[in-house]
């Protein structure tokens, strides 16, 4: 049995759980949904970490408002520059970035492979 892979990128996690619900109406093998942002890392985990912006105990705005762990300056200088980072700009509803952050990966039977892509094109992915 061949097995291959779609990814498919949305909008919502809701629009991606409802992709791999029609999804199961095929041989699905397995499925993940993640956020993707394209920072490393996970930035500030804690309330106690906050503390660090009274004494500029942090390295940088991409770090605070991103949740970025960049390796070097320039990394975080980059990351500070989002309309994201600095809270002028988030283009959608309830301050909520309105791109396809959302990422669908579902392994499928290689026969059902172009009717999974046909689902998860219908659902709004990219």
């Amino acid at each position: 049995m061949s097995e291959r892979t779609v990814f498919a990128y949305f909008q919502t996690p809701d629009q991606a759980k409802e992709a791999v619900d029609r999804l199961r109406s095929l041989k699905l093998i397995d499925h993940a949904i993640e956020r993707i942002d394209g920072l490393a890392g996970t930035g500030i985990q804690s309330l106690d970490r906050l503390g660090a912006t009274v004494t500029g105990d942090f390295p940088g705005l991409g770090y605070l408002t991103l949740g970025g762990d960049f390796n070097g300056p320039e990394a975080g200088i980059l990351a500070a520059s989002s309309v994201s980072a600095s809270g002028y700009s988030s283009g959608g509803p309830e301050n909520r970035v309105s791109g396809y952050d959302i990422m669908l990966v579902a392994i499928v039977d290689e026969e059902d492979f172009e009717q999974a892509d046909r689902i998860v094109r219908e659902l709004g992915a990219l």
